[in-house]
């Protein structure tokens, strides 16, 4: 690899003329919408100019460059986007060329981010590195050049990074139904905002709902383009229809042993009191505390509210602020149901959506870790 700048300099056209090096930049949309608005877009497939085409086959393109952003969700995208950026970026600095695909290049560039050379913070993680792999083999592919990941450059060096790096994950904090009491009691009732995060809270905990699908619930179906699912409300509980990364499913959640930790409650007192009947369920709260607006929260808001409620509440007590403030995020919500829920293991499985049972382990983290003790079990 140590040859890969001359060579580079060798065999590629000047900067100048090398493809745009951003995502957006590098998928000739300019014909059909304006700069601005394909701001964070992935490279699409669909690169055909429309000038030639007829209005009919134009609106198609148009609508398969849609159905291409559909195919990934909006924070995947941003993820790829940026790590496509860092990528041109450090090549910039090396005097390498981004384009086209350089097995030499990709390994030199996750040695870089092994290393921390290729960031002025510290090295990458062994999951990060991976995301990065997968943006740039996503980029690639889309530019139809693809990039062979098992080349040898790539494979080998990316074996020896997770061999000498890789470590144990660093998950959140789960928390618990008497967290959850806990961190209730930190809300005001008598605010519109703070009955919507009553509701946010106990319909994601109860469903074992990411953030993205707790803020992207509508009212009812079909509501906005945005949307991805909706819930129904019946005698025994709530039905939550999810559109998720392997289609649709369904999740039920009933109703709790008491109107203060009931999650349909909390949810129905949430829509009455703001006045919403259609479109997004959870919406930002406006005019000091007195109205709601009409575009629903953003996923952030999620982390947010469990992070802050969390440390008011006085969760995890026995640890720093500092440290508290790393253990909490909306995943702690959906870690929370996976520990606590006294059911067969199939049902928890079920509600959080996992393809297998071992993906459902990952997420039960009992603090009563030696609940079953087997070395007495065994008899010692």
């Amino acid at each position: 690899m140590a040859e890969i700048a001359a060579q580079n300099a060798e065999n590629h056209a000047p900067e100048s003329s090398a493809p745009p090096e951003s995502p957006t930049a590098a998928v000739d949309l300019s014909e059909v919408r304006a700069p601005a608005e394909t701001a964070g877009v992935l490279p699409s497939p669909v690169t055909a100019e429309t000038s030639g085409l007829s209005p009919h086959l134009a609106r198609l393109a148009d609508r398969a460059r849609d159905y291409v952003a559909a195919a990934s969700s909006a924070n995947t995208r941003r993820a790829y986007a940026s790590d496509w950026r860092h990528f041109s970026s450090w090549c910039r600095r090396q005097g390498l060329e981004a384009y086209p695909p350089s097995p030499h290049v990709v390994g030199l560039y996750i040695t870089a981010c092994a290393s921390g050379a290729a960031t002025e913070r510290k090295p990458n993680s062994v999951s990060t590195i991976e995301r990065r792999l997968s943006a740039l083999t996503w980029n690639y592919a889309q530019r139809g050049t693809p990039l062979d990941r098992k080349d040898r450059h790539i494979a080998t060096v990316f074996a020896g990074i997770r061999n000498s790096h890789a470590a144990p994950p660093h998950q959140k904090e789960a928390v618990l139904p008497e967290d959850i009491i806990a961190m209730l009691e930190t809300l005001d009732r008598g605010t519109l905002r703070g009955l919507r995060d009553r509701a946010m809270l106990l319909i994601g905990f109860a469903g074992g709902l990411r953030r993205s699908e707790i803020v992207g619930l509508d009212v009812g179906r079909d509501q906005t383009e945005d949307g991805r699912g909706w819930v129904e409300i019946l005698d025994l509980g709530l039905v939550v229809s999810l559109r998720g990364k392997t289609g649709w499913r369904e999740v039920e959640v009933g109703r709790g042993s008491a109107d203060a930790t009931c999650p349909v409650v909390a949810l129905q007192t949430w829509l009455k009191l703001a006045r919403i009947a259609h479109g997004p369920l959870f919406r930002r709260v406006t005019d000091q505390g007195r109205g709601v607006g009409s575009e629903r929260l953003n996923d952030r808001e999620i982390a947010r509210l469990v992070k802050r409620t969390a440390l008011a509440a006085g969760v995890r007590g026995d640890l720093s602020e500092g440290e508290r403030r790393q253990k909490f995020s909306g995943h702690s919500l959906r870690a929370g149901l996976a520990s606590s829920a006294e059911a067969d293991e199939r049902h928890v499985q079920k509600q959080l959506g996992h393809a297998s049972a071992e993906m459902t382990r990952r997420y039960q983290r009992r603090r009563d870790r030696f609940r079953v003790n087997l070395t007495k079990a065994a008899g010692l």
